[in-house]
């Protein structure tokens, strides 16, 4: 078809280049600031509920696809789905092959772009514009203002392809063009073509967008079509590839199953193109009374979107069974880092593709000061036994664990304020400055452990002085007191738990209690006639001192949580 309409316009080989150009890229323009306005009210808007929708219905494979392909529906992101996931395998709530269905599933949210597009409602584009403008503009509720923005996007999106489809109107008769066309229709050099421009772009949703509207122009056959979004799936693996750069393995491997079910799918179907276009003819809208030209525009777009879901839909059919053995393959492709490597104190959780949803950024905050908390839980734990009776080596191991406390402090503190400079609700700027004052929390008790209990260890071993077992056992016991303050602290934070925050609350008489029987029993000790008492005493009364000091923090801790 496209041949004879080449043949029927050989006259007319010359074209106005910078118009075409101008309308062309313009629209594009249009078309992909209206897609992250879009994805960006939504992740906003939706966030949070689908965070929690991601978390609960993936108990096997099966409804990790239908809750993947329900998540990036509704956010319009399957690199925020995927993001997500990683999370939740390094936090282990999720296991690799579980992982492997979300995503597939994933890649079957993003074709509901397609079938949207594929609509012929570009007439109705300025009014979207004009009412999401309205209500994003005129709107306090900060709910309907991002319900605004999105229906804005929208608008714009199909703004954007109205001006390209204008654009490359005037190639309907341009042989040249046409003669590129229907080369697109040979399946290799067409999924080329389309897995460059994707590639390009860094959206397979702009180029099943520009795809359609050629189809909508009479430009391109239904084989071309379906070639070039089969190029588009393998393109976006660029762009999972790319946004795996420097995350955690956990990030690395879910970009790789992404690829592998991508270019697996490709090469199943590529020499099917013709019976995927046939069995598409067969269940989409026809126009069989309109003239030859005007059907082929008519139909081709929504065929595209067909053939777009039916073999998203149908991998993922095909290759769900196979979940297990993706997560071995990936796992073996991406082994885990030499231990050298490991040690590099890395955050496991922040990632900036959740920064434009401030919900989730949050929610990923918290999860870093779960990994920060665990360092100076480990380091409070290992404290005292080195303080009273270890070796300088010990004292040595315990100040270095500080580096990684540190090093997530700071990560965790930045990261909390680049959300600052984000769009927040009241409630998300109270969560955050808590999260931040938990941060700091947290760093100080790291910084008298690392600082005040190191160097009491320290002075200990230079002065030659011996515990008593009894005196052990009396600063053991307020050791152990206040770290359970600080796990209950902690859990109080990171849970919202305001029971546990009492409890912390709370403690503080019988926190004085143990204290007043420290002190009494060190008074007691003072005129035992042992060698370096003076000097033991005044050891472990600032060793005292500074659990007080830990349990002050947990306090803060505790009172933040719940203000």
């Amino acid at each position: 078809m496209l041949a004879n309409l080449a043949t029927a316009s050989v006259a007319n080989d010359s074209i106005e280049t910078f118009p075409l150009l101008m309308g062309l890229f313009g629209g594009l323009a249009l078309f992909l600031f209206g897609m992250e306005q879009m994805a960006t009210a939504l992740k906003v808007v939706a966030g949070a509920r689908m965070k929690k929708v991601l978390a609960r219905l993936t108990t096997n494979r099966f409804m990790g696809v239908l809750t993947g392909a329900f998540v990036t529906t509704v956010i319009q992101s399957s690199s925020v789905t995927t993001v997500l996931v990683v999370g939740f395998i390094s936090a282990d709530l999720m296991s690799m092959a579980q992982s492997v269905g979300v995503i597939m599933g994933a890649n079957i949210g993003t074709t509901v772009t397609a079938q949207i597009i594929a609509f012929k409602v570009t007439k109705y584009s300025l009014l979207l514009v004009a009412f999401g403008f309205g209500l994003s503009f005129i709107s306090k509720n900060p709910t309907v203002k991002h319900n605004g923005q999105g229906l804005l996007g929208l608008g714009l999106i199909f703004l954007g392809m109205a001006v390209m489809g204008e654009a490359m109107a005037p190639l309907r008769t341009y042989a040249p063009f046409i003669d590129m066309m229907v080369m697109m229709e040979q399946p290799l050099k067409g999924i080329l073509f389309g897995a460059a421009f994707t590639a390009l772009v860094q959206s397979s949703s702009a180029t099943t967008g520009v795809v359609i509207v050629m189809a909508s122009q009479g430009l391109i056959s239904l084989p071309a079509g379906i070639a070039l979004s089969f190029g588009a799936n393998i393109g976006t693996c660029v762009t999972a590839l790319l946004a795996a750069i420097g995350k955690p393995r956990e990030g690395l491997r879910a970009a790789v199953v992404h690829v592998l079910f991508n270019v697996l799918g490709v090469l199943v179907w590529i020499a099917f193109i013709p019976e995927l276009a046939e069995f598409v003819r067969g269940v989409s809208p026809a126009f069989a009374d309109r003239p030859s030209a005007d059907r082929l525009a008519m139909e081709t777009p929504r065929q595209i979107a067909n053939a777009h879901t039916v073999f998203n839909v149908a991998n993922t059919f095909i290759f769900i069974w196979f979940a297990p053995l993706f997560a071995r393959v990936v796992q073996w492709m991406v082994p885990d880092r030499p231990l050298a490597e490991a040690e590099k104190v890395k955050a496991k959780y922040l990632d900036s593709e959740l920064l434009d949803t401030p919900s989730l950024a949050l929610d990923r905050s918290r999860l870093e000061l779960v990994h920060m908390g665990d360092s100076v839980r480990d380091m409070y734990a290992a404290i005292i036994p080195a303080a009273l009776t270890g070796t300088a080596q010990e004292l040595s191991r315990i100040e270095a664990m500080d580096d990684r406390v540190d090093a997530l402090h700071g990560f965790i503190v930045t990261y909390l304020g680049r959300i600052s400079r984000r769009e927040l609700s009241e409630e998300q700027t109270d969560e955050m400055m808590r999260l931040m004052e938990t941060a700091n929390d947290l760093e100080n008790i790291g910084d008298i452990i690392e600082t005040n209990l190191v160097m009491l260890g320290r002075e200990r071993l230079a002065k030659g002085v011996t515990i008593s077992e009894p005196t052990v056992k009396v600063i053991t016991d307020f050791h152990a007191a206040i770290g359970t303050a600080l796990d209950s602290a902690f859990m109080a934070v990171i849970q919202v738990n305001a029971g546990a925050a009492d409890r912390v609350i709370m403690m503080k008489a019988e926190i004085n209690r143990l204290s007043g029987t420290a002190a009494k029993h060190e008074a007691q000790r003072l005129v035992v006639k042992e060698p370096n008492r003076l000097a033991a005493y005044t050891t472990e009364m600032d060793i005292l001192e500074n659990l007080k000091r830990v349990y002050y923090f947990c306090r803060r801790m505790a009172r933040a949580s719940v203000s």
